[in-house]
């Protein structure tokens, strides 16, 4: 948030030495990239295991649903962006902060952006580890195979040096990239599927497991939905690099790349969910890439593409944690703003991450529980609390009523998929020989 007072200046002269307020001179296609690569990642993939549990009728409404409320929450945070003249809010924490107050809004915003941007980048070091050794079984069938917690390490050491990079300009090369490669594995998903037409006596009828266990894995799933919905934790941060001025406010082109964003997002989501789903039915694995065989270059293809945009989603999401990192450091233990700082920092959270991925690789379940717990928050009814606090729509209006019905959904959808997910974790991970 740009203020003229002291305290400001003192926050931006500790981010000024590693450029943390980027050049404002981003154009739209800058947020359709960036919000494409922070959307469309590796919960398309789990669309299809998705509706195996909830089946052709509800999984399509809560595909819809979830499509059309988390458009609408992303055009209200583009709008709150510069809701109070003069000032720009450049991070969801700086909009929490206005809206419920300085001290609350850390509370309410600061924990829920954390478990998304750093569920993220677990759940991504999983999806590039697993990829990259289908991948290396499909193209190199001699070579001797190693264990999936070797290939998430792999995959983890290629950021220890990528998180170096300084600020959220320096990734757009990458973040375009991998852009190019969630549409493009995305398309090879869902035409691989209808290639490969239906499974011999596939089967839609609801997974066979007792009554408990499949309202969990319901939950869940809707967790896995909400997991694809991801972009609004990192919105502002990309809109705070569009110039602004009284006549040409940022909005104006965020909002233009954010549609074609979420245009692209709907050609990757339906097709790859309800094709995938076609296809396998209830049988289909949590990564629908998996359950596709031939041709195996074009799989292995589609793997390799899928490194390539969790490559660039991981440093889409980790930007901003490393942002605060540094600050923290910085301002709370007085070290000495530098390169040191930086790779002391980065390297240490990335190690993290990278631990917790090689012990808890159970895919699926990770989607659901950091789905319910820190996604359906950020992306389906905290804009909506925020808009109703700022902006005071008329009480009974149409938009009183539509934040009304996102928050009831969104909380509903927390509450369900991080208790479905948190059990299928604790199920799966009963059966799971760690680190094998």
């Amino acid at each position: 948030m740009v203020s003229t007072s002291p305290k400001s200046k003192e926050v931006l002269s500790v981010e000024g030495w590693k450029d943390n307020a980027p050049p404002r001179r981003a154009k739209w296609w800058y947020s359709t990239f960036h919000t494409v690569t922070a959307m469309v990642g590796a919960g398309v993939l789990s669309l299809p295991y998705a509706m195996a549990y909830l089946g052709w009728g509800p999984g399509t409404v809560v595909m819809i649903i979830s499509w059309c409320i988390t458009l609408n929450t992303m055009w209200q945070m583009i709008q709150l962006h510069e809701c109070v003249p003069g000032t720009r809010f450049d991070r969801y924490l700086d909009l929490g902060k206005y809206a419920f107050g300085p001290r609350l809004g850390a509370w309410v915003v600061l924990p829920q952006q954390l478990v998304v941007q750093v569920g993220c980048d677990i759940v991504y070091m999983v999806t590039g580890g697993k990829c990259l050794m289908k991948f290396m079984e499909i193209a190199c069938t001699q070579c001797v195979k190693l264990k999936l917690s070797y290939w998430i390490i792999i995959f983890g050491s290629l950021h220890f040096f990528l998180s170096q990079l300084p600020n959220f300009n320096s990734v757009s090369g990458v973040s375009l990239a991998a852009a190019v490669m969630s549409l493009s594995y995305s398309t090879i998903a869902w035409a691989g599927s209808l290639a490969k037409g239906q499974v011999e006596n596939v089967n839609y009828g609801y997974k066979h497991t007792s009554n408990i266990d499949f309202m969990f894995r319901v939950f869940n799933a809707l967790g896995q939905i909400s997991f694809a919905y991801a972009g609004h934790a990192v919105a502002l941060e990309i809109q705070a690099t569009i110039p602004s001025t009284p006549e040409k406010p940022s909005k104006v082109p965020m909002w233009k790349g954010a549609l074609v964003a979420y245009f692209i997002n709907a050609i990757c989501y339906f097709p790859v969910a309800f094709i995938g789903y076609w296809a396998f039915g209830q049988d289909v694995d949590d990564n629908v890439l998996v359950a596709l065989q031939r041709p195996g270059w074009l799989i292995a293809s589609a793997n390799l593409m899928v490194v390539v945009h969790v490559i660039g989603s991981y440093q889409v999401y980790a930007m901003p944690v490393f942002d605060l990192l540094e600050i923290l450091m910085t301002k709370t233990l007085n070290f000495t703003p530098g390169i040191a700082l930086r790779l002391i920092t980065r390297t240490t959270y990335v190690a993290f991450t990278l631990f917790i991925g090689v012990t808890f690789p159970f895919f699926g379940d990770l989607l659901g529980f950091f789905g319910g717990f820190g996604f359906a928050p950020t992306s389906y009814f905290l804009p909506s609390i925020m808009w109703l606090i700022i902006k005071k729509p008329k009480m009974f209006g149409v938009s009183w009523l539509v934040n009304w019905l996102c928050i009831i959904i969104g909380v509903f959808i927390m509450l369900a998929s991080t208790i479905g997910g948190l059990r299928n974790i604790v199920m799966d991970s009963s059966t799971y020989s760690f680190y094998s």
